[in-house]
């Protein structure tokens, strides 16, 4: 019997990618304004706070606080039922909506936590950004509940079933507001086909990028079929290294149809195409940074990301159960 530690590889997908990393300038101040306002909820545990403050999310305040809401979701709703996920869901759809209406008392922190983002973020953000976040919000959200049930009902989905419910669970497109929120790009534009498939490029980058980094975390915590390795493994009768190399493979043609559709792009006149051009640069931006946030978070490979990065090489994790009681959820009475 082979005694060795298992060990899985990891392709680097992004070795040809043209866009080099890049970071706001004002990234660190902010960062630590925000991270401060989180902490103040006292929603996680020492524990999970310790493991939340040694990630590094995006730069911009509105951004800061968009991902980091994005955090408590994912902890929130990860492991539960679809019952208990329905009524969270239904907790921040309500705050959203209502983004000046006090939270009743006793109620999931996280409905506090998506009203004061919201409520912040109209401020500043354009009106077809505030309507186009809450379209592409709404429709991650209520993926989640159906992510839930799937794992509820120990649901295999095919690949094909599993990628188009994936390019909502990722939540890819409502983080797209950060880029677009000071901006009026008309819906011709955001719109128009070319533009949305570019922007379905970028969304399934982010998931072949993320589902092959979190692959461990999620067999080990025994919710491997909700990711695109599981599912490229039952599927095409593949093992670990192939199933990795096939999303690899994947990821690659993908990148040349963005790379292609950007040749597509029309001209809306001077004063849109520069507004097209940031907007692009952002998504674009995106798939690096979610690339090596992966790596530096310690969401998925704790302390050792930079090695793993480095060697391509991710010991495979035992079988654990799942836990949820370093979630806090109450929001504590005045």
């Amino acid at each position: 019997m082979d005694a060795r530690p298992k060990t899985i590889y990891l392709p680097d997908t992004m070795v040809n990618w043209p866009w080099p990393r890049t970071i706001n300038p004002h990234y660190e101040d902010v960062k630590a304004e925000v991270d401060a306002s989180f902490r103040d909820f006292k929603a996680l545990s020492p524990e999970l706070q310790e493991g939340f403050d040694k990630c590094d999310f995006e730069h911009l305040r509105s951004g800061c606080h968009l991902l980091n809401f994005f955090f408590f979701v994912d902890e929130y709703t990860d492991m539960e039922n679809e019952g208990v996920a329905k009524e969270m869901v239904d907790i921040v759809l309500d705050a959203l909506h209502n983004p000046h209406k006090i939270r009743p008392e006793g109620e999931c922190i996280i409905g506090e936590i998506a009203r004061r983002f919201w409520a912040r973020a109209i401020q500043f953000a354009s009106l077809p950004s505030q309507r186009r976040f809450l379209e592409t919000f709404d429709e991650y959200i209520n993926s989640v509940v159906v992510e839930a049930r799937d794992r509820e009902q120990g649901c295999r989905r095919s690949l094909d079933d599993y990628l188009k419910l994936r390019r909502k669970t990722i939540g890819a497109k409502p983080c797209f507001l950060i880029i677009e929120m000071e901006m009026d790009l008309p819906d011709e534009v955001f719109y128009h086909p070319v533009i949305m498939d570019l922007v379905d490029c970028i969304t399934e980058l982010i998931i072949i990028d993320n589902d092959m980094m979190s692959y461990n975390k999620e067999q080990a915590a025994g919710n491997e079929f909700h990711n695109l390795i599981s599912i490229v493994m039952l599927e095409l009768d593949l093992d670990r290294g192939s199933a990795m190399a096939w999303a690899a493979h994947y990821h690659a043609e993908v990148q040349k149809r963005f790379i292609g559709g950007l040749a597509k792009v029309p001209s809306w006149g001077p004063s849109v195409d520069v507004l097209v051009k940031e907007y692009l640069n952002g998504v674009t931006n995106w798939v690096r940074a979610s690339y090596s946030w992966s790596f530096e978070s310690q969401r998925y490979f704790a302390t050792k990301g930079p090695e793993i990065q480095h060697t391509r090489l991710i010991p495979l994790l035992p079988k654990v159960s799942a836990r949820r009681s370093q979630l806090l959820c109450a929001v504590p009475s005045a």
